[in-house]
This record gives structure tokens, C-alpha cells and sequence, in this order.
């Protein structure tokens, strides 16, 4: 019988449970989320993807660690929802530096009717580069995420950011249920979900336990889960949060990993303030995606060239994308009439 056979795909987990797998000794935690890593996937492969503020800030939620909030001072200049042919040209770029996945988020509490043709356009034109394609864009009524799926779109980011029991202290303005009801039209709609958290917030251990069993009893485990460090930008209610212990970080992406054997954990904001070491001990507990770029929406990351420096001291390889030959000619003709209709179509205020 096979390893993973023997490894069983769980959505029963308790409280009990998760935090008897915080509270193990270090070393024993990282053996068991070696282990299970191993058993699913190639332990020196990562995946890369590249994310793309299409739409930046003027956001009317109140998330308390969120730059892009109006309700915040934080020095942050608003953009209106960039040219569809812009948002190709970034992602011909991304392609090129070598992400396999193209994120593009939108600082909206939810899209309304006018935008969807816009965002659906880029979904068409990213896709018609070979690349996979992922989009936050707030949340989701059943039409919108539809919507979404026909045009193509691979990945739907919507995270929970925290526990249940936490989330009030972070987030007045939309409920936990919320969430949940926009993950539930995103796999009613076929795509699959990126969903994860944040760390570092003020939150305790249960918090992060509490995070991943919402996450890993899902029906469907996320095929995505970013795990986040919070960036503390100043204006925000954040601000002068205490800083993450680095071993907490690396527990929280292990026990992801042996929560959710199958999905990608992703090593996402917050690397920027993570030496080369932390960063290892992340893929060695489990990590295995990352986003590329000098820029997470808004937050800095490290610069590509630092990233593929690294894979390289570590024998990290990247994860490829294959389509098949049948979709990368509709892909190619689906670009070719975006490119050919060049009209105002394409652009407009998103701010209206």
C-alpha cells in the first residue's frame, strides 16, 4: 500500500487535537510535517506565482491590518482598476521572470455589475499566456463567481484571516459567515480556492489552530492556503503590533502542512522581513508556493532575483504549468481578439 494511502485525508479535526500539534517539541513537529510533505509532494519543488494590485485602495472595509482601508491614513495613493491590456502586459512580464500563476487583486468590498466584464477580460487575456490564473476580488454573489468560472478563471482568493473567535477584533465590517458564503459560491462554481490567514496579529496559539480547523474540516480542503505575516504598516490600528516569535510562524505553516496534506501552503506577505534562514525552515516544514515579485498589492517583497538566488543554494526547483495543446490554441485565439479590439471597451473608473 502506497504512503499516501496510509495518509489519510482528514476533515474531522478537533481542538484538541491541533494544539496538541503546536504545543509538540520543535524538531518532532518538523519531522512530522517533512514527512507528510514528502509523501505528497516533491520536497524541492515550489510552486511561484505573481500577484498584481489591479484596483488599489479606496476599500470601505475596516480590516485593522489592511493599508488599502479608506478608513486609514496610511500615505497609500488610490488607483483606478488598471487597462485590461495593462494587467496582460504584467502578466507577460511575471511569465517571463518564471510564475506559473497570476494573482490580480482588487481593493473592493465586492465587485459590482460594471466590473465584471473588465475583470472577466483579464481573465481571458492572462490565460491566453499559459498561465494559470487566480483573483481577489472581496466577496461574491453566485452570478459573479459563475461569471468568473466561464471566463476561465483557475483560483479564487477570499482568505478567513483568523479564527472565528478572534475575527471581531480585526474585521466589523463583513462577518465570518460572509466568507464562508463566498468560498461556498467559489466551489459551487467550479473554481478552486485560496484561502489561508494571517499570523501575527495579537491572536493566540487557539487562534491559529482555531484558523486552520475552519480551513482543513472545509468538505473541500483549500488546494491553496496562504499563510500570511503580518506587515505592519503605519496608519493602521496595527501599527505597533509586537512582533511575531519566528518559531510560532514556522509551527503554524507545519501544522498547516499535516493538516492539509494535499494542498499548497504558501509562504506569502510578510518574507520580506524573513532572513534566508527562516525562510528554509518554512519550505522544510512544508511550504511549497510562493509569491514572486518586488510587491504584494502593497507590502513589499523580496525582489525575484533574490528568490531565484535562493532556490538555487537550497536545490529548490520550480513547479511547472502544462496545458494541453487543444487550450493553449483556444487561449491563443481568445488573446488574439483581445489584442485585436482595441476601443474604450477595456477601460473605465472604477472609483464611480
Amino acid at each position: 500500500m502506497s504512503a499516501q494511502a496510509n495518509t489519510p485525508i482528514r476533515h474531522d479535526w478537533t481542538r484538541a487535537e491541533v494544539l496538541a500539534l503546536f504545543q509538540l517539541p520543535f524538531a518532532d513537529l518538523m519531522y512530522q510535517a517533512q514527512t507528510v510533505h514528502r509523501t505528497f509532494f516533491d520536497p524541492n519543488q515550489v510552486q511561484v506565482s505573481t500577484l498584481c494590485s489591479i484596483k488599489t485602495g479606496a476599500c470601505p472595509e475596516d480590516c485593522a491590518y489592511c493599508p488599502q482601508s479608506a478608513r486609514y491614513d496610511t500615505g497609500l495613493e488610490r488607483e483606478k482598476l488598471m487597462k485590461v491590456e495593462k494587467v496582460i502586459e504584467e502578466a507577460r512580464a511575471a511569465k517571463a521572470s518564471g510564475a506559473t500563476r497570476f494573482c490580480m487583486g482588487a481593493a473592493w468590498r465586492s465587485p459590482k455589475g460594471k466590473d465584471m466584464p473588465y475583470v472577466t477580460d483579464m481573465v481571458k487575456g492572462v490565460k491566453a499566456l499559459g498561465l494559470e490564473t487566480c483573483m481577489t476580488l472581496g466577496m461574491l454573489n453566485e452570478d459573479q463567481a459563475k461569471g468568473l468560472a466561464e471566463a476561465g478563471l483557475d483560483y479564487y482568493n477570499h482568505n478567513l484571516d483568523t479564527s472565528p473567535e478572534f475575527y471581531g477584533d480585526i474585521i466589523t465590517t463583513r462577518t465570518y459567515q460572509d466568507r464562508l458564503e463566498t468560498l461556498a459560491n467559489v466551489r459551487k462554481a467550479g473554481m478552486k480556492v485560496c484561502c489561508g490567514g494571517i499570523v501575527g496579529m495579537g491572536e493566540e496559539e487557539g487562534d491559529r489552530a482555531g484558523l486552520l480547523i475552519q480551513l482543513a474540516n472545509m468538505a473541500e480542503h483549500p488546494e491553496s492556503v496562504p499563510v500570511n505575516m503580518l506587515v505592519k504598516v503605519e496608519g493602521t490600528p496595527l501599527a505597533e503590533q509586537a512582533d511575531l516569535d519566528p518559531f510560532d510562524f514556522i509551527r503554524t505553516i507545519a501544522v498547516a502542512r499535516i493538516m492539509m496534506p494535499k494542498s499548497h501552503v504558501r509562504l506569502s506577505a510578510g518574507r520580506e522581513d524573513m532572513n534566508e534562514q527562516m525562510q528554509a525552515m518554512a519550505f522544510l516544514a512544508g511550504a511549497n508556493s510562493i509569491f514572486y515579485g518586488e510587491k504584494l498589492l502593497t507590502t513589499p517583497n523580496p525582489e525575484a532575483s533574490k528568490d531565484r538566488q535562493l532556490f538555487k543554494r537550497l536545490g529548490i526547483h520550480q513547479e511547472s504549468y502544462e496545458i494541453h495543446q487543444d487550450e493553449q490554441e483556444q487561449e491563443a485565439a481568445v488573446y488574439q481578439a483581445l489584442e485585436a479590439s482595441h476601443n474604450d471597451q477595456f477601460f473605465y473608473d472604477a472609483a464611480k
